[in-house]
């Protein structure tokens, strides 16, 4: 009899979505006929998943039954362990064009069909619902209750999905596994017990060291399982992350070791993600998983608090590991002792008083990098370091954006001209202002002043100022931009590629009304101009700007010094 039975549940293979090749063909023929949904990243992201059976034992995006089982109870209509609800939310308007028991084309951003869907649920979800049972709190200051409420549709369909082809990807070809080509690879190389390390950062020391305990301690091989499909605003974009990880491949023992990348759209769940992320482990074949403290905890909420509790998803997971059929590694916070020159567990440590303890917090590195300082060869790897700092030099050698908010007539653009005059006068950096008006004229001319327009003309122009960022220069807007979520937006897009620094321009409206540069008011008092900022139409003010600067009896040339003051207190410009 064969000692090494297929009947290893890890390694036998798992049930997918798709279609053969040949009913594939005739289906994307026939699919020109369907009402097609074009699929949000995070929507492709899931159906990679679904399709591939990292989202087993789904059928497809969840029907109202299921999604309210789920929100409730961590559990599917059936009885099965499920704590993320995976719905395909789309606007109501594309709802309407949809009957029960029809097909639909889910193509990618492109238009390349990946699959069809049989609608059998049409439902408007209690979001604020979702949100405090799902996350545990209905707080905007959570990625995904920001993104449930802001960008997510108000509409879900659900239904099974057919697999016509999987999202096409360009990078990393060869570092991407399905769950079945992963399993296939384990039985290939006799490995019966796989410890799977989730990560969404670059890999340092310490987390060598501790992914390496992990494997011996469980007497597993260990998957290196970063995610490489949507995580938390401002982490470092995937291509960095996967090459400081393959810098990192060659200090572990060469047959003990792999990488494979995971398309996971996260929701920064806590608790609820770790038990998810241990179920699609699973799915890919692994035994054992390392759950972090605070594993993908979100940071704070609006109180400054922790969303999670340092050990909540350690306690959650370890409550349903049986269940979840994969065992649980937790993560010990590993930290560096001078004296013997290594990594030690910290609560190992019975000498504490004795020796000296040395560790970098992930926000000391952020500062360090920012600001060009040393990074120690105990701390992380040259070559990870030395990619860090290509994709992030010094904040003083980084693009910026520059975004001034204010009444109409509070001087924001006279600000705005002086600081570029002066920024200019410095050199180093191009420097391009995006003035309210010049933007009307070249980028938003067809816009009209509804809601709705202006908030397009706030986001091409946070979309412009992203572009000037990224590519390492200095963008200046001034639009009023009366609205604090779209604001926030704008923050979002610039902030992964460089500093934004919101300048509040505090002019209370009774000064902008006595001024009245344009005669703007004047006609907004007398009914010729609907929806005007601070007389028919509301302004937010900015809740914790960078910076506030008052115009009233101060010379402009002092307003653009005090930017200017905060810029260098920033690391952003050399003082």
């Amino acid at each position: 009899m064969d000692d090494f039975p297929m009947s290893l549940p890890n390694q036998a293979p798992i049930p997918e979505l798709y279609v053969s090749y040949e009913s594939a063909q005739k289906l994307k023929a026939e699919a020109g006929n369907l009402v097609s949904h074009d699929l949000s990243p995070r929507q492709i992201c899931d159906l990679e998943l679904l399709m591939n059976g990292g989202f087993h034992p789904l059928k497809g995006f969840m029907g109202e039954e299921d999604y309210d089982s789920v929100v409730e109870t961590m559990r599917l209509a059936d009885g099965a362990l499920w704590p993320m609800p995976i719905t395909l939310d789309v606007s109501e308007t594309f709802a309407e064009k949809v009957e029960l028991g029809q097909d639909i084309a889910l193509r990618d951003q492109e238009g390349v069909i990946l699959a069809t869907m049989t609608v059998t649920d049409k439902w408007s979800p209690d979001k604020a619902r979702e949100a405090e049972r799902v996350f545990g709190a209905d707080d905007e200051a959570h990625p995904a209750v920001y993104y449930l409420h802001n960008t997510a549709g108000n509409v879900y369909l659900g239904g099974p999905v057919t697999g016509i082809q999987p999202p096409v990807h360009y990078d990393f070809r060869a570092r991407r596994d399905t769950p079945n080509e992963l399993r296939a690879r384990f039985r290939k190389l006799g490995w019966r017990k796989v410890v799977a390390f989730q990560t969404r950062n670059p890999l340092h020391r310490a987390h060598q060291e501790l992914t390496f305990r992990a494997a011996r301690e469980s007497q597993a091989n260990l998957l290196i399982h970063p995610v490489v499909g949507m995580t938390k605003p401002g982490d470092v974009d995937h291509f960095t992350r996967v090459r400081c990880y393959e810098a990192v491949l060659d200090k572990y023992p060469g047959s003990t070791t792999t990488m494979s990348l995971l398309p996971l759209a996260m929701r920064m769940a806590g608790p609820r993600e770790a038990v998810w992320h241990g179920l699609i482990r699973r799915n890919h074949g692994c035994t054992h998983f390392i759950v972090g403290r605070d594993h993908a905890g979100p940071g704070k909420n609006s109180q400054g608090e922790d969303f999670y509790g340092p050990y909540d998803a350690q306690d959650l997971f370890t409550k349903y590991q049986d269940e979840i059929g994969i065992e649980m590694v937790p993560f010990k916070h590993m930290v560096y002792v001078q004296e013997r020159a290594q990594y030690e567990p910290a609560d190992e440590i019975v000498d504490q008083d004795q020796v000296t303890i040395l560790n970098i917090s992930g926000t000391e590195l952020r500062r360090r990098l920012q600001e060009g300082l040393e990074i120690p060869d105990w701390f992380s790897f040259p070559e990870v370091v030395a990619e860090l700092r290509r994709t992030k030099p010094p904040r003083s050698k980084q693009g910026f954006t520059v975004f001034f908010t204010g009444f109409s007539g509070s001087g924001k653009s006279t600000i705005a001209n002086a600081l570029m005059v002066k920024l200019m006068e410095m050199g180093g950096r191009p420097v391009t202002l995006l003035d309210g008006d010049i933007v009307r004229k070249n980028l938003s001319s067809e816009l009209g002043f509804s809601k709705e327009h202006r908030d397009l003309n706030i986001r091409r122009i946070g979309y412009v100022a992203s572009e000037i960022t990224k590519n390492g220069g200095i963008a200046i807007c001034a639009p009023i931009a009366p609205y604090a979520a779209t604001r926030r937006a704008v923050r979002e897009d610039v902030e992964q590629y460089g500093a934004f620094v919101e300048v509040h321009v505090a002019t209370s409206l009774e000064e902008c009304e006595r001024r009245d540069r344009k005669g703007l008011y004047k006609l907004a008092r007398e009914g010729k101009i609907k929806e005007f900022t601070g007389i028919s139409d509301p302004y937010d003010v900015p809740a914790n700007p960078e910076l506030s600067v008052d115009t009233e009896g101060q010379e402009v040339d002092n307003c653009a010094h005090q930017v200017v003051l905060k810029l260098e207190s920033m690391g952003l410009i050399a003082g």
